[in-house]
């Protein structure tokens, strides 16, 4: 068993967890941590936690000390360096001719490795922009090019909804998104309506799947002949997830007339719910899934 706590770093809202190395630490303590990167400072997010060492997939590495004042100055340069790197390789980048978009510049605390984080449409031959760089910093150069839910995830923005981007707010994985979770939400198939700032689909069609699979479950399809409590027979013409309440046609006095029932007022056999779209409905929102693997974790 060891003690471990998250730790998160500037511009990122992932938590990573250390072996606390015996020292006491509390929430929002700064501390200098061991990465693969080098040394990086970062903020205690989490309290002191025991686990079972066997359980963890990777080797957890060691808080080396709590920072000290010196080290919150160090911080501090580090991050005005970084902007001034930022705007050294703009404008190399320009003098080369690249076509790519520098969205952010970051020094270890150490200062053993400058890494810029970069949007291109195409693969980019940065060769000549990473040497030059080195030249003037003194140190390893890392250029990493990044999708756009990577770009979206780093510089932040509000979604449809008028809040602060998942992504950016809370989320510590960037998880596949599919149309699948839109058409189980029975959302309309808009692109617009159900795409998010980057361009693909909404993260929060992920975060609200498991949610919607467990209420879908409990509904009849549309279509299907259902019992009502008071004794009518008739076919769902509609469902409304939330409310857990299915519109059905039946039959009253020799007319059809609309019903509305709770779930628990109906009988029927549950049913796994598939969806199935049009060829080129699904050719047009292939584009809006990203399956890449987030670069920034």
């Amino acid at each position: 068993m060891i003690d471990v706590v998250g730790i998160s770093f500037v511009n990122s809202n992932k938590i990573y967890y250390f072996n606390i190395n015996g020292l006491d630490l509390d929430k929002k303590d700064a501390v200098i941590v061991e990465t693969e990167r080098g040394e990086q400072y970062g903020i205690v997010k989490t309290s002191v936690i025991n686990i079972d060492q066997t359980l963890l997939q990777n080797e957890v590495k060691n808080v080396l000390r709590k920072a000290t004042k010196e080290d919150e100055k160090q911080n501090d340069i580090n991050i005005k360096d970084s902007i001034k790197a930022l705007e050294d390789c703009e404008r190399i980048k320009d003098e080369l001719g690249l076509d790519m978009k520098i969205l952010s510049a970051s020094f270890t605390f150490d200062r053993k490795q400058l890494l810029f984080n970069f949007l291109a449409d195409d693969r980019v031959d940065f060769r000549e922009l990473a040497k030059r760089l080195a030249a003037i910093y003194r140190t390893r150069i890392e250029l990493r090019q990044i999708g756009v839910r990577d770009k979206a995830k780093e510089i932040g923005g509000y979604g449809q909804c008028g809040r602060k981007l998942c992504c950016h707010g809370f989320l510590d994985n960037l998880n596949g998104v599919s149309i699948n979770m839109a058409k189980n939400q029975m959302l309309a198939i808009n692109i617009e309506k159900i795409s998010g700032a980057c361009g693909r689909l909404m993260c929060c069609l992920k975060n609200e799947q498991e949610a919607y699979e467990e209420l879908n479950s409990n509904l009849p399809d549309i279509g299907e002949k259902v019992k009502t409590f008071d004794g009518f027979k008739g076919e769902v013409v509609s469902v409304n997830v939330l409310r857990q309440k299915v519109k059905i046609v039946v039959e009253v006095d020799d007319e059809r007339e609309i019903k509305e029932y709770a779930i628990d007022e109906l009988k029927f056999k549950p049913k796994k719910k598939k969806f199935n779209l049009a060829s080129e409905e699904l050719k047009a929102l292939k584009g809006l899934e990203d399956k890449e693997e987030s670069k920034l974790d």
